[in-house]
Order: C-alpha cells, then structure tokens, then sequence
C-alpha cells in the first residue's frame, strides 16, 4: 500500500482533511471514522491517522474530488464543536505506528487469572488491543531535478514518475519492468523481443488452416461500417454519431484544458491515436461488439503506445507494431483480423473527430470498469478525449476556433487517406510468415497424396485378390454349411441339363465355366475313391456314370474352396495341390473345417458302389 501525500487544517465545527491521491478510481472511496480513529482507502493508497481530538460520523461529513489535481478534500464533523486539536502540522505524529500500542507483555500466564472464563476474557482484551496495521512513511514530492532525469511517457510524453510508487500495480499495467529508467529505444527493443518469444508457429498455422471462425468474425459489421449521412459540415459529422446518456455524462466530468505539444509531440500523439484505435477495432470485431472481460486485456496488449509506452515515428512501424502483437497475443491470431482492423480504423477516422470520440469514450469506459487498466485512462485515454475535442472550447473567437476545427479535420482526413494507401504485408512483419506457411502447405500435399494413395490402393484390392485366383470374399465370408447348399445346387441343376440331352462331357463343361470365373483352369483329376473303371462312353451305363463323375468333382472342388479360404492368399497354391493328392491317395474327403460330411459326396459314395455291384 502507498501511503498519500496528506495536510489537515480546522475551523470551529470540521476537521478538514487534503489526501492527494493521482491515478485511482474515483468511484472506490472508503472512509472509517471512529473517535481518535481515522481510515482512508483508495486503491493503492491506504492512509491511517491518531488525531488528537475525536470526530464523529453524524451524516455532516463531506467529500470532494478534483480529478485534474488528484486531490480529495473532506469535511468531518468534530464530536465537541469549537474544539481545537493541536500538532495538526506533526504529521509524522500523526500517522499510526506500526504494530500494537499495548505495553502488556507478549506472553502471560492465563492460570493466574483464577479460572478459564478469566482466560478468555484476558485473551479477548488482547485481541482488541493488539492492532494490526500497515507500515506507513510521510509521502516526499520529487524535486524538479529528480524528475528531470526521468524518462517521460504518457499522452504527449508529459508524464513522468507515475510507476514510481506504483510497483504493485506495473505488472498490470505495462509490460516495461522500469518505466522510469528506460529509454525509448530499450523499450523498443523489449517490445520487439518480447514479441520474437511469444510468436507460436503452431497457434498461427492452426487458425491459418482452419479459419471457419474467423471467417465468421471477418463478415460482422461494427457501428462504423453501418450507412451515415454526409459528414462534409461539422454538425452533421456531429450528427452522423450518437452518444448515449453515459457518454454525454462521461463528457461532462472531463475537465477541459488546453495542450502545449511541438510538432515532434504532435505527430507521435496522432500516431499513438492509431495504434489505439487499431486494437480498440480488432477487440471489437473479435468479440463481434461485445466487450467482455477479456476486453481490458486485449485492448491494452495489442497496442505498443499501452502495452510498451511506446512513441512512434511513422505510420508503417504503428502497423508492423499492431500486425506482429495481433499474431502473438490475442486468440485469434490471423493476418486477416489486421488487415479488417486496418480498415476499420481508416473508416473511424473518415467519419471525422465524433466518431474517434466514441470510440475513445468506450475505451475509457472498459479502462474504467477495470482494476488497475483504469491508470491508462489517466495516462492516455483521457487526455485524447478532451484533445479531440478541445476546440470547442478553447477558444474565444469564433474564427479562431473555426480555424483549428478545419485544421484538425484537415489532418484527421490526411491521416485517413495515408492509412488507407498504407500496406501491410506479412513480410513486413519479419516472423518469417511466407516460409512458415510454404512449408506447411508442403507438408499437407504430401498428406494429401499419401491418403489419395491409400485410399487407390484399398480400391483396387479386391480386383488383384480376384485375378490372383484366390477365393473370393464371398466364399470368405460364408461356413460350410452354405457352400454345401450352393454345390448341392449346382449339382442338380447341371444333372438336370446333363439328362435333358447333354452327356458327361458337358457336364464337365458346366462345371468348368463356373471354375473359369472363381479360379485359373486346372485338369481335373479323377479320384480312386469311385472305383469306376475307364469303359467306352457307348457302354449302357456311360450316363450314370457321368453324373457320378460330375458329382464327385463338384464335392471336390467345394472341398478345395473351402480349404483355400482358411489359408493365406501367398500358399493358395500349394495348399491346393496338397489337397488334390490327398484326395487321389486316401480317398478320403477334406472337409476337416467342417464337422459335416459333405452330402454329396455321400451321394456320390453310394451310386459308385451301386455302379461297381452293376458291372460285377
């Protein structure tokens, strides 16, 4: 806590109290009036005074605040009217000690109070006497020469030794470690740093490559954008933007003062108006008008003048300024979101001093509603509210006032033109935008190629199994028992057609055609397990034995299918040919995966033993 520079004086009826507290909000007072007892508290500030006389809180008391001077003066009531406190002036005396003003020892012995009820209250009494208070020092005004080496900052750079006492508050306020005690230039250079540490590559590709958000956020039209009347006369640029009855009464509280700059100040004041305006638009556009609590932060983060106490000296280093923190800070962090805000800030502009105003009015009033960016109001923000619009009253003579209002819309308009010929491109930036992004493209193609491959490649699987004479993924996917219905099916109609007129060769025809789309052709084998000798096709029993011919190769081939679809398509044909001359050797069916015995073999079994008792 900082202890405020203070004086006190007396009439007959009031103590009257003069706390100089600069750079705090003036809506957070608190006052604690207790007999010899007196409390003060604005943040920072903390004062704590023992009067020599008692006051009273009677509902007499009063408050005034100047806030150019930073001075709150108060009336309290004395408890005996006409009463005169003396050593008003012994303001060390004044302030309260640190610490308890009890002399009771540290430790005693409660036992000797005569009962526990005694202890309490002893330990009551204690507490009551023991005062906790914070360390306080008279408040020393700088001299003309300590502040003369300090280095200056703030609205035209006439501020000076503000962070000095405020070290609680700096880590909230500016980014600068030593406001007092650093150059322009070492300020520049740990702005640019800074900067260099927090650029992600990550962050920015990431809303570079999916950008549907921001995309959103590019389409939303802020007050500005919206259709005004001509602006070609001061009042109806005046007219074109409406204040609401907040701003008006914000306007009201504003002292007006008048601003001695040289031209050096001048143009650094116009410059850091731009760099305010900019994040003012890319905090607006971003939450699509809808300040938030975030609001503050941004505001204060993208702009150099707040955030670094930044003085510039061109228009192109407030644009590279703003398009390096907007793709290091914020959550959006595109280049699009500059480039909309630039243009936004040229239509601000264009809309003449009434719409600059309002946009500085609601800066102030997001500043304001916040702890501790409200010392920015007092620093900046403020100041360009009443120097914006300070020729209205500054000046007695109309036509000297008319002239300055020219002036100034003359130079507000040139600014405008300037921003709006202004480029901003990313190499300009110097984060390496156009190689980063090079080689993520590059990598994304080739993403994109390995997919399109994959996917090719998973396409044309199912035509290379096929022409490789495997099974196919029917046979697959299908049990036994399925198989053995489709053969059993086969079979009968090809006996069928092999009745009406076709003999055994055509049968064999019938089945080999069916062969020639599953699988390459192959001789087909006759099996010893038939026991029918090789007679003349003129014998009386060449159709019966066709058919039973036709049978046992169709039980035959089910059987291979079968074992083929449980091997790997890499020994289809090995295990086929193991299959064939186990069948020529043993006689014996491989339907090993399935504990069915294929019917038609069964059937066939039976008319080869028919066939054989016939010819014996």
């Amino acid at each position: 806590m900082i202890t405020p520079a203070f004086d006190l004086s007396q009439d007959p009826e009031f103590l009257i109290l003069s706390i100089r507290v600069p750079y705090t909000r003036t809506s957070e007072f608190d006052l604690y009036i207790d007999g010899t007892d007196f409390k003060f508290f604005a943040k920072p500030y903390f004062l704590r005074l023992s009067l020599p006389g008692r006051i009273v809180e009677d509902g007499r008391e009063k408050a005034k605040f100047d806030i150019d001077k930073g001075l709150v003066t108060l009336r309290v009531p004395k408890e005996t009217s006409g009463e005169h406190f003396e050593g008003l002036q012994m303001l060390t005396s004044l302030l309260a000690p640190k610490g308890s003003r009890s002399a009771k020892p540290l430790i005693e012995d409660l036992s000797a109070g005569g009962g526990e009820g005694a202890g309490d209250d002893d330990e009551d009494e204690d507490e009551e006497d023991f005062d906790w208070q914070v360390e306080q020092e008279v408040y020393k005004e700088s001299s003309e020469e300590e502040l003369g080496v300090l280095q200056k900052y703030g609205f035209g750079n006439q501020r000076c030794g503000v962070f000095a006492r405020l070290q609680e508050e700096l880590s909230d306020v500016t980014d600068v470690k030593n406001p007092e005690g650093t150059t322009a230039a070492e300020r520049r250079q740990g702005r640019l740093h800074a900067e260099e540490s927090a650029f992600s590559p990550d962050h920015y590709l990431a809303d570079l490559f999916e950008d549907d958000e921001i995309k959103g956020l590019l389409k939303f039209r802020p007050w500005w954008e919206k259709p005004s009347p001509s602006t070609e006369q001061e009042e109806e640029e005046v007219a074109a933007v409406s204040f609401t009855d907040d701003e008006k009464e914000q306007l009201r509280k504003f002292t007006n003062r008048s601003y001695l700059l040289d031209k050096t100040s001048r143009h650094q004041v116009w410059l850091g108006l731009v760099d305010v305006l900019l994040a003012y638009c890319y905090e607006a556009r971003s939450t699509e008008g809808e300040h938030n609590v975030e609001s503050p932060w941004t505001i204060r983060k993208l702009s150099g003048t707040l955030c670094w106490l930044e003085t510039y000296s061109s228009l192109q280093d407030v644009l590279v300024s703003f398009g390096r923190r907007v793709l290091c800070y914020p959550l959006y962090r595109h280049f699009a979101m500059a480039s909309a805000a630039v243009r936004d800030t040229t239509t601000i502009l264009q809309s003449g001093r009434a719409g600059v105003l309002r946009c500085l009015l609601d800066i102030h009033r997001v500043f304001r509603e916040n702890d501790p960016a409200y010392i920015l109001n007092d620093l900046y923000i403020t100041d360009y509210c009443v120097w914006i619009q300070r020729v209205n009253n500054c000046f007695r003579s109309p036509s000297v006032a008319h002239w300055f209002l020219l002036k100034m819309s003359k130079k507000m308009s040139a600014l405008a033109v300037t921003l709006q010929k202004a480029s901003l491109r990313k190499k300009d930036l110097e984060l390496e935008l156009e190689e980063l992004e090079e080689a993520a493209t590059m990598v994304a193609d080739e993403e994109e190629e390995e997919d399109e491959e994959e996917g090719a490649a998973s396409d044309c699987a199912p035509i290379s199994h096929s022409d490789s004479g495997g099974a196919s993924s029917d046979s697959s996917s299908s049990d036994s028992s399925d198989e053995s219905e489709e053969s059993e099916a086969e079979g009968q109609s090809c006996t069928e057609s092999n009745v009406g007129g076709g003999g055994g060769g055509g049968g064999r025809r019938g089945g080999g055609g069916r062969a020639s789309k599953d699988s390459p052709p192959q001789p087909q084998p006759v099996s010893a397990a038939s026991h029918i000798p090789q007679e003349p096709t003129s014998t009386p029993s060449s159709a019966s034995q066709g058919s039973s011919l036709l049978i046992q190769e169709l039980g035959e081939r089910v059987a291979e299918e079968l074992r083929i679809s449980q091997d790997s398509r890499a020994n289809s044909g090995a295990v086929k040919a193991d299959a064939t001359s186990g069948s020529r050797s043993t006689g014996e069916t491989l339907l090993e995966p399935s504990p069915r015995r294929n019917p038609l073999l069964i059937v066939g079994a039976l008319e080869d033993r028919d066939e054989s008792d016939f010819v014996g």
